[in-house]
């Protein structure tokens, strides 16, 4: 007699790791709690980045989040910049989330969801009465066959499994075990589109002169790798901006006639913009945003024509006033102000003691100073927001793989077993969804059937 002393051989340390994961990080990482979880802090955080203002400038922070009162007790613009509240999709912690998620349905995938899907594809034959019993839809017939079933379960498209005239497997609606999966990959899909977007992405404003061309320069936010997104071999070019007013004077519509140059200075696009009609060129979407007074252009006497810029006054919130000082005599020793509100042409002419002089639309001439002032035309300049988001395109492809993968998930996975002992029809089946209506096709096959037994009986008598 001998005994066997040797302990149980120990794991290799290489292996560790590994049973780790298995055994305590994938069950937490696959978890459904986790999942919705994750869903509603990205979908809190996204809010947030929709009420809040993104990538303006810190004085803006600053005027619209002050810290007395700060904004439900917390919310002040130190907040909002130290967490990253003014960029909330470029942040490294938003994104971590989005990684988060993505790594989450990507485990539910291929942990849960393809074993399903694999278990679905598999199937048996009931060879046996009492396998009926744990079916939650049976019946037992005395009359009918299983051919007669496979004729009725075939035109009512269900896949047949028959190997013998006694036993019978019938099954349809897998796709509805594929739509969780294609699902899965929808979402996961959207996710990258959004950080690829956050990554290579940028957000530019200009505001530009009617007339003028322009290079987008102005870069207010920009993701880590945007910087060959930025257009250099291409500029854009405002041939004119005007507005529509209505008849009360107010503003109906502002546009901007855009050309697209390339770097010959030809045309090679061309559109009118206005709001929500943006032009997009080479994967960069100019939206018209806003607009503004450029500058005027007046003659003195006979001297050439003079185009100086009007800059905004600030009027501490009382409306928007564009205004510029013009001299009247070649020593700068004297001369007036002219304001004006819109496009419409309407210029007010002020002293150098501040009292109104006279007011004159463009076309129009006065005598200022012993000067004849002539205001040729008010130049308007359109404010122009600029963005750039090379995840767009695989943002869209997910949604229609995850509407896709959505309606497939409503057809129901239903099976049907058969078996026939003597005289004696046994029938069971099962459904992973619409019980009620699987219920009501089962008995109404069964009625079937039993019509069926029933005329071929009355034939042979």
């Amino acid at each position: 007699m001998t005994t066997d002393n040797s302990a149980p051989t120990a794991s290799p340390w290489w292996s560790l790791p590994g049973k780790f994961l298995r055994r305590e990080f994938f069950p937490v990482l696959t978890d459904l709690r986790l999942a919705i979880a994750l869903l509603l802090i990205i979908a809190l955080f996204s809010i947030s980045g929709t009420v809040i203002e993104q990538g303006q400038s810190p004085a803006f922070y600053q005027a619209n989040y002050p810290e007395h009162p700060a904004l439900f007790g917390f919310l002040t613009w130190k907040v909002i910049q130290v967490v990253g509240l003014d960029h909330v999709y470029r942040t490294w912690w938003f994104l971590s989330l989005l990684v988060l998620f993505g790594t989450s349905l990507t485990a539910c995938t291929f942990t849960r969801q393809l074993p399903a899907l694999k278990t679905a594809q598999r199937w048996k034959y009931y060879e046996e009465p009492r396998q009926f019993q744990k079916l939650a839809l049976s019946a037992e017939l005395d009359a009918g066959s299983v051919n007669s079933l496979s004729q009725i379960l075939q035109n009512r498209r269900y896949k047949i499994f028959q190997e013998k005239d006694d036993i019978l497997y019938a099954r349809k609606g897998i796709v509805g075990r594929i739509g969780p999966i294609i699902v899965h990959i929808g979402i996961v899909t959207i996710l990258l589109g959004s950080i690829w977007g956050a990554m290579t992405g940028f957000i530019a404003q200009e505001m530009v002169p009617s007339g003028e061309t322009f290079q987008v320069k102005n870069i207010i936010d920009a993701g880590p790798l945007a910087a060959g997104q930025f257009p250099q071999d291409w500029s854009v070019r405002v041939n004119r901006f005007w507005i529509d007013y209505t008849p009360k004077g107010g503003i109906d519509q502002f546009y901007s006639d855009m050309s697209v140059l390339d770097n010959q200075g030809q045309e090679v696009d061309h559109k009118k913009i206005f709001v929500n009609q943006p032009l997009r060129y080479h994967g960069v979407t100019f939206y018209q945003t806003d607009w503004g007074i450029s500058g005027v252009r007046v003659r003195l006497n006979k001297s050439p024509v003079f185009q100086l810029p009007m800059a905004l006054l600030n009027t501490n919130g009382q409306g928007r006033i564009w205004g510029t000082w013009i001299p009247t005599k070649p020593d700068l020793s004297e001369g007036v102000s002219l304001l004006a509100k819109d496009l419409q042409g309407m210029v007010l002419i002020y002293d150098a003691q501040g009292k109104l002089v006279d007011t004159v639309r463009a076309g129009m001439s006065t005598q200022v100073n012993g000067v004849t002032l002539k205001v040729l035309d008010v130049v308007g300049s359109t404010g122009l927001q600029i963005k750039a988001d090379p995840g767009i395109p695989i943002v869209y492809t997910g949604f229609g793989i995850l509407m896709l993968g959505v309606v497939m998930s409503y057809f129901s996975h239903s099976q049907i077993w058969a078996l026939q002992k003597g005289d004696r029809l046994y029938v069971g089946g099962k459904t992973n969804r619409a019980q009620v209506a699987f219920e009501q096709e089962v008995l109404d096959i069964l009625e079937r059937l039993s019509s069926q037994s029933a005329t071929v009986s009355n034939q042979q008598s």
